[in-house]
């Protein structure tokens, strides 16, 4: 599969999908209005706590399920009345579904023998399927004598090979342990990215959905809170749902906000003093805020005239974990609990349990929302 032979088009847009689903006591409803535009190319992973809607989106989009209202279109064709094998998209599925009885190249060849694909080209096709993943050698070898990894990358090549204008992963490294996942990650967004394959991805995972994506959907309860680049969904989240879900925060309750000199800032009153921080949309709007604070965004110093109670940035370390490249405290606070990580510590400034400390932040990587976490249950 040459770069050369990339896959041009696959632009995806989902228009006000909504689906509904009977239940004994009623109806439940699964997606609440989903629009999303995907570019040709792009790859996008949907997140999101179990029972979001993710899952039900990717099975819409892929034509297992049928939505009650909205549609799916690719490069502008509806697929309304498109059976799930006459769309130009192809699946990795997170059990691999691959057929025990054929080897390695008759597995990855099926899709093109139901096309009817001149046996010439049907060879030249695998093989060079086989050689991208790395299976030439393990072509005739049976799914059951390989590995996990091994595996996974079979059902990679008999999607790749397809050369589908959109394919999709429903959660394809759930059953690798850390490590291949973390290679196979890499793995398939460089095979992506090669091919110029639109992508769409399924995960729970949000180290997998950070590393991997060009824009991660955050859903939640059938809605997606926010679609954007990985590095604006974690610095500058939409809601108090996505910075929570994201990563792990500090949540400061904030006594007063507003609107700073400096353009997309607020000067904020936290712990009982100023704090200059930028602002998400409609946050200084509302009539009840918190600030954001990231553990990495935490200094931590002795405490200025020794242990003295807890009040205003003096804080108690009641946690100390240290990992070698990193150590992690938590500490309280007038706040509550506030978790510090500390990348590289020096050995000699590490701080013990019951050390009491004074707290600083890095006050312009700080985030000001409106507060509203709707919960959720992973």
């Amino acid at each position: 599969m040459r770069a050369s032979e990339a896959t041009t088009t696959g632009h995806l847009e989902l228009r006000d999908l909504v689906k509904v689903f009977p239940t004994k006591t009623g109806t439940f409803r699964a997606l609440d209005g989903v629009s999303l535009d995907i570019a040709p190319g792009e790859f996008v992973t949907l997140l999101g706590p179990s029972g979001c809607g993710k899952t039900t989106t990717l099975r819409i989009i892929a034509g297992f399920e049928t939505a009650t209202e909205g549609e799916v279109r690719v490069d502008g064709v509806s697929m309304g009345n498109v059976t799930p094998d006459k769309r130009p998209m192809a699946m990795v599925f997170q059990s691999y579904a691959l057929f025990p009885h054929m080897n390695v190249y008759e597995n990855v060849a099926y899709g093109l023998k139901l096309r009817r694909t001149p046996a010439a080209q049907l060879k030249q096709e695998v093989g060079e399927a086989l050689e991208a993943m790395g299976l030439t050698q393990m072509a005739d070898r049976s799914p059951s004598k390989m590995s996990g990894g091994q595996q996974q990358r079979v059902a990679l090549a008999r999607a790749m090979v397809m050369r589908p204008k959109v394919l999709l992963f429903d959660e394809p490294l759930s059953n690798l342990d850390a490590k291949l996942r973390v290679a196979m990650r890499t793995e398939i967004r460089s095979i992506q990215q090669s091919l110029g394959i639109t992508g769409v991805y399924v995960t729970h995972d949000q180290d997998e959905a950070m590393s991997m994506s060009d824009r991660i959907v955050v859903m939640n309860a059938g809605r997606i809170e926010q679609a954007d680049r990985p590095q604006a969904i974690y610095r500058r989240p939409a809601s108090e749902f996505v910075a929570d879900f994201i990563g792990r925060a500090n949540f400061l309750d904030v006594q007063s906000a507003a609107p700073a000199a400096q353009d997309g800032f607020a000067d904020v009153v936290a712990l009982g003093e100023h704090f200059l921080a930028g602002a998400s949309a409609g946050a200084l709007e509302a009539t009840d805020q918190v600030l954001l604070v990231r553990p990495e965004s935490v200094r931590l110093s002795p405490a200025d005239g020794g242990p003295k109670e807890v009040a205003g940035r003096r804080a108690e370390v009641t946690s100390a974990v240290f990992y070698g490249d990193m150590i992690e405290y938590v500490v309280r606070s007038v706040q509550g609990r506030i978790t510090v990580v500390v990348s590289d510590p020096d050995v000699s400034t590490i701080f013990a349990v019951g050390d009491f400390v004074d707290l600083d932040f890095e006050q312009q990587r700080s985030w000001l929302l409106p507060r509203g976490r709707a919960a959720y249950d992973d």
